[in-house]
């Protein structure tokens, strides 16, 4: 999926350096790019945030406590 991603960030950058403006070019960047990927990348890591809790929440129950 990483591949996809930074071939999503070619054709945006690409897509950016062809608005008339230079604020146009960061809001498409912005609104193409960043926000899109942010949510994806926020979505797909919800299964691995999951694991790591768990992961942490399990060695905190194994572990004797500290005096």
């Amino acid at each position: 999926m990483l591949i996809v991603a930074v071939a999503w960030i070619y054709v945006v950058v690409l897509m950016a350096f062809t608005e008339p403006t230079f604020v146009a070019g960061i809001m498409t960047f912005l609104l193409y790019c960043v926000l899109p990927l942010g949510i994806l990348f926020y979505l797909t890591g919800s299964g691995r945030r999951k694991r790591k809790r768990a992961a942490a929440e399990q060695a905190s129950r194994g572990q004797a406590p500290e005096a």
